[in-house]
């Protein structure tokens, strides 16, 4: 089928994929707001409530290359229900730490690197399966749109849930709810029907199988380009959100509440933003809509940064969540479907790496910005900057238009650069 918002559920395995991991996502936003809760709980201390953040997100930046190779080299959808039963491993001894011993904070943060480790590995094999689960390739653009509002709807649900739960059964509730919830995911990858997998013949190794990826993003502009351009936004544009809590206490002079709001803002813009995607046709332009959206994040982030009125202020941040989300789909798409199946996983890694690598010291860079120039000239500034990035993407887009017009066949044949024929994984 070739059109509507949920063409992509006409393939089996992608309805299963989507069921599977739509509540699977759930428990692990349930799971995250409760070890952040927990922690800040026990010590009453920032530094250490950052400290639990960055024990998953770093991780997962540092090992994500790797992970990316081993999904290239290796059967993804093995990879991917190893990985999804460690991660279940994972909570459930988290659920027996905090049941056992309520205080050990040092042990929920050992299990948060653990996790960090597991999701460099998960990352890359969950996002490079999604090809093969959908019957017309057509509808891969769609697929990845819906995965995109299947994310932000947890991210909507999911820490609500953990909020009720916190209040009337505690936190080991909510770990044993995400372990549990595995079970659904690992049942839908078992009840899949793939093509039998057929082995490669290696004859490289790891470490050159790794150096072949970041030579084809060298030597391929359009995937280089969108690479570099994540890398800028989650540097300098993204981070924006670390500054939320300030604007509430400080700015609006409101509550926890206030924060929710604020949070709950992002979270819808996010939402929207991934429903219009999967509801586009496969037709769209996504180079230009790339673009677009890039300046419409810039835009939302430019008008938030010093509006007064707090309920301006949450529709301008609910437009520019809307062209963050789908600045970061928009991007995944095109390297999905742009790079060969072959080198998927390790570019797919570089595009983690990007986002998870670099927004953790984006947020240390815009934290102390905002201690020199003030948090709504810093979130102007990161507004400015994503403007910025916009042009370049404007500046790429003509040049690759102007080169398609002198010279076509050498474009088209541009990600196939050098690559020797493989069978699929």
């Amino acid at each position: 089928m070739n059109s509507g918002t949920f063409r992509a559920f006409h393939s089996r395995n992608y309805r299963l994929f989507f069921a599977g991991q739509s509540l699977s996502l759930l428990g692990t936003w349930m799971q995250k707001t409760a070890v952040s809760w927990l922690v800040y709980s026990l010590t009453h201390s920032k530094f250490m409530l950052g400290v639990s953040v960055f024990a998953t997100l770093f991780p997962a930046a540092i090992f994500s290359f790797l992970g990316g190779g081993v999904a290239d080299r290796y059967h993804r959808y093995r990879v991917l229900l190893l990985t999804q039963a460690l991660s279940m491993g994972q909570a459930l001894l988290l659920t027996l730490l905090v049941f056992f011993r309520p205080g050990a904070v040092w042990g929920i943060i050992g299990l948060s690197v653990v996790l960090g480790i597991i999701n460099a590995f998960d990352v890359p094999a969950r996002q490079s399966l999604v090809p093969a689960l959908v019957d017309d390739k057509q509808d891969l653009p769609n697929a990845i749109a819906l995965n995109s509002s299947m994310v932000t709807l947890a991210q909507l649900l999911g820490p609500a849930l953990a909020g009720f739960a916190l209040e009337k059964l505690g936190a080991v509730a909510c770990f044993g709810l995400n372990a549990l919830s595995f079970v659904a995911v690992i049942g839908s990858l078992v009840a899949m029907k793939l093509p039998a997998y057929e082995a490669r013949l290696r004859t490289k190794g790891m470490l050159e199988e790794l150096q072949e990826g970041l030579r084809y993003v060298a030597a391929t502009p359009a995937v280089r380009h969108i690479i570099v351009m994540l890398m800028l936004i989650s540097l300098f544009v993204l981070p924006f959100t670390t500054l939320l809590p300030v604007y509430a206490k400080d700015v609006f002079h409101g509550s926890a509440t206030t924060f929710g709001m604020l949070e709950g803002a992002v979270g819808l813009g996010a939402f929207i933003g991934a429903f219009f995607l999967a509801s586009r046709g496969p037709s769209v332009d996504l180079k230009k809509l790339l673009m677009i959206n890039t300046f419409i994040l810039g835009v939302g982030l430019i008008l938030f940064s010093h509006l007064a009125w707090y309920v301006l202020a949450l529709l301008a941040l609910v437009f520019g969540a809307f062209g963050m989300v789908t600045q970061l789909t928009i991007s995944n798409t095109l390297l999905q479907t742009t790079v060969p199946l072959a080198l998927r996983g390790r570019v797919l890694s570089l595009y983690v790496l990007a986002y998870a690598g670099l927004l953790p010291l984006g947020s240390l860079l815009i934290s102390a910005a905002s201690q020199h120039i003030g948090v709504q000239n810093t979130v102007l500034g990161a507004g400015i900057m994503a403007m910025l990035i916009g042009l370049l993407h404007m500046r790429a887009l003509n040049k690759q238009k102007l080169a398609q017009s002198t010279s076509p066949a050498s474009t088209k044949k541009l990600p196939e650069v050098s690559l020797p024929e493989q069978a699929p994984a």
